[in-house]
């Protein structure tokens, strides 16, 4: 994941890591480049980084549309399944907030992981 991140600089740079860190705080979520994004699992996908060509970064939740948005965070621009937040600098953050929506996500997860483990019975 680092050699990933290395290929971006300044403000992307502190973004990708920053963001990074959050999500992979959390239990049993660990970071893997897929089809050279990366992407955070823990049964399944739960989200991922996407920089883009302005400096920005998107958090994107896989099953964004499944979450509550309770708190306003999320911006599926018209998207059907996947929702995001797209950030332009490390202060943008709202750490407490985030943590809140990526709670979530792991429990839609979740969810789906036990899903999954019923009909396989």
């Amino acid at each position: 994941m680092e050699a990933f991140f290395e290929n971006y600089q300044g403000a992307t740079y502190a973004l990708l890591q920053r963001l990074h860190a959050i999500i992979t705080s959390l239990p049993g979520v660990e970071g893997r480049l897929t089809y050279n994004t990366p992407f955070y699992y823990r049964n399944t996908w739960i989200c991922y980084l996407a920089p883009a060509k302005d400096g920005s970064v998107e958090l994107g939740f896989t099953r964004g549309s499944e979450l509550s948005n309770e708190l306003g965070l999320l911006d599926a621009r018209g998207r059907k399944q996947v929702s995001g937040v797209v950030f332009r600098h490390v202060s943008e953050i709202p750490e407490e907030t985030l943590l809140e929506v990526l709670q979530e996500a792991l429990l839609v997860d979740e969810l789906h992981s036990q899903n999954k483990k019923k009909k396989k019975n």
